[in-house]
């Protein structure tokens, strides 16, 4: 088979895998669990203020993937504002985040840390989202090396329960 023929047969197989993955997906359960990992990257704009001082906003954008493949929240494209300070040895972090699944529907999700913990809330959603209230935990990974300085990459591991009015 030549390159194109190989490449054809590539993209078929890919297509038929997204249908099967969620595009055009059944209707969600009314409850349930959710678990998935978001990646993403962005540039911030920090203060360093001495030992013990800093803050930083940033955007970043990402894209997430459930486990397993085809669950909640899979293969949706976010962006998030954020800022966070650590002040004199207390640190505080927010962050608000707009994401689209693949069927175009969207949801807003705030996240603060509390502690050493972070902590995930459904604001709202359009669609299949709408009235969703949906909770959980925000387990950050190991960082990832830094292909450009300035720049923050990075993902993390969420998990949680969700209902739907």
């Amino acid at each position: 088979m030549n390159t194109f023929g190989k490449a054809m047969k590539q993209a078929v197989v890919g297509g038929l895998a997204l249908t099967v993955l969620g595009l055009g997906a059944a209707e969600l359960p009314k409850e349930g669990n959710y678990d998935f990992t978001a990646c993403w990257s962005g540039a911030p704009d920090q203060i360093e203020f001495g030992k013990g001082y800093s803050a930083m906003s940033y955007e970043i954008t990402g894209t997430t993937r459930s486990n397993p493949p085809g669950g909640l929240f899979d293969r949706n494209s976010y962006r998030c504002v954020g800022a966070r300070a650590s002040l004199n040895g207390k640190d505080t972090s927010m962050v608000t985040c707009e994401a689209v699944d693949p069927d175009g529907d969207r949801r807003l999700s705030y996240f603060s840390q509390q502690g050493d913990q972070w902590v995930r809330e459904n604001v709202t959603g359009t669609g299949k989202y709408e009235g969703m209230v949906a909770s959980g935990s925000v387990q950050p990974m190991p960082p990832f090396p830094t292909v450009k300085a300035g720049t923050i990459l990075a993902c993390n591991h969420q998990k949680g329960t969700y209902k739907l009015k």
